[in-house]
């Protein structure tokens, strides 16, 4: 859990301030949003092959000291003096979390009982939802009082502190793991699995979907009637606290009924949450974040305790890539509805939104039922995680 909380505690700080940033350096929505898409994409590139070090270095050690980079280079984004300084240190961030994110999940499936590695991942994501909601609230409240370079500095050395107390505490593995030599065979073979393919495609939707919803939504609460300040900008991420008490229920739900049911419920929470952030009232528009952001959560743990179920060889380059995907469809979301934004505000955003979701349900119910067509691919309970 403070593995995926110091992932998260650091990914998204930019979140929060990006109206702010806008006026700093005199860009536009989509300029700033480049310091959420760099990160994510640095994930997306990296993510792969976090997987292939672990299996030859070691779980353990690949995850403390990918927190050890990742912290460091949140600090050193305090020395930018300019967006594109900026732009350059988040890339290098996203680049380190792959170790950090990636390598715990393939830890958990390697460690855990496969009955209960479904509920370990739940509460993992748990840690994720507290590090992602604590960063952006860190963020929003610094901002409200110093200059902006101390968000990074504060949330840079919480993270080596938070990293020393993971070196300290995570038992070294007890199962042993093959490395694996090559990655393009085993890779191509997982593509051609029609439904890991469709585990990754839907993490894509997911992911697309919490960075477009939070991050237009910072610019809708940001502009008139509402006019809200950093700090109140940082406080709307309290949602989060909402998809960490649901996400352990969700692992528990994947485990009895499977994972299909239970994504198809996240969706509709995922639509219905999108709706409601349309009638133009605070408390209103915090009802359907705090409604997404649970289906998110909810989506995001089926899929990725699915990749478990259906990869049954190269599970962390399986893991890899499904993160690749997942953080690829975040960098999509945070500078790709930009142009919607721009010709149709925020109701055009939540039609975008509503439209990933309905695609998301439908790979979920067609892509996920599948039958494996893979070599080695194990069709196992729906406890199963990655």
């Amino acid at each position: 859990m403070l593995a995926g909380f110091c992932a998260f505690f650091n990914l998204f700080v930019t979140q929060p301030i990006l109206p702010l940033l806008a006026r700093i350096f005199h860009a536009s929505k989509a300029g700033v949003s480049l310091t959420v898409t760099a990160a994510t994409f640095g994930v997306a590139i990296a993510a792969p092959f976090a997987g292939v070090i672990s299996d030859r270095l070691g779980r353990r050690r690949v995850i403390v000291w990918s927190a050890v980079v990742l912290s460091l280079t949140t600090i050193l984004s305090a020395t930018a003096g300019s967006l594109e300084w900026l732009v350059f240190w988040r890339f290098l961030q996203g680049l380190a979390t792959p170790g950090v994110f990636a390598v715990t999940v393939a830890y958990i499936n390697d460690e855990w009982p496969k009955e209960r590695a479904a509920s370990a991942v739940g509460a993992y994501v748990s840690g994720t939802i507290l590090g992602g909601f604590g960063g952006r609230m860190v963020s929003g409240t610094v901002a409200e009082f110093l200059a902006w370079p101390w968000i990074f500095v504060i949330v840079g050395t919480a993270s080596l502190l938070i990293s020393w107390l993971i070196a300290r505490g995570l038992p070294p593995e007890r199962a042993t793991v093959a490395g694996c030599s090559e990655v393009l065979r085993p890779a191509w073979e997982h593509l051609k699995n029609r439904r890991l393919l469709a585990t990754f495609v839907s993490g894509f939707c997911v992911l697309f979907t919490m960075i477009a919803l939070f991050t237009y939504a910072t610019f809708h609460l940001a502009d008139p009637p509402f006019r809200l300040s950093p700090g109140q900008l940082g406080a709307i991420f309290f949602v989060y606290l909402a998809g960490a008490a649901v996400t352990p229920t969700a692992g528990r739900a994947i485990d009895r009924y499977g994972h299909r049911p239970v994504v198809l419920a996240a969706t509709v929470l995922g639509v219905l949450g999108a709706l409601a952030t349309l009638v133009p009232t605070v408390p209103t528009i915090l009802l359907g974040l705090t409604l997404g952001s649970c289906g998110v959560f909810i989506a995001h743990s089926a899929a990725v305790s699915h990749v478990g179920v259906v990869a049954g060889h190269a599970r962390a380059l399986a893991v890899g890539m499904y993160v690749s995907f997942y953080y690829t469809g975040g960098s999509f979301g945070s500078t790709g509805p930009a142009w919607i934004w721009d010709a149709y505000g925020w109701t055009g955003c939540v039609v975008l939104l509503v439209a990933v979701q309905m695609f998301l349900a439908a790979t979920a119910w067609w892509g996920w039922g599948a039958r494996p067509t893979g070599p080695g691919i194990s069709s196992g309970p729906g406890g199963g995680a990655a």
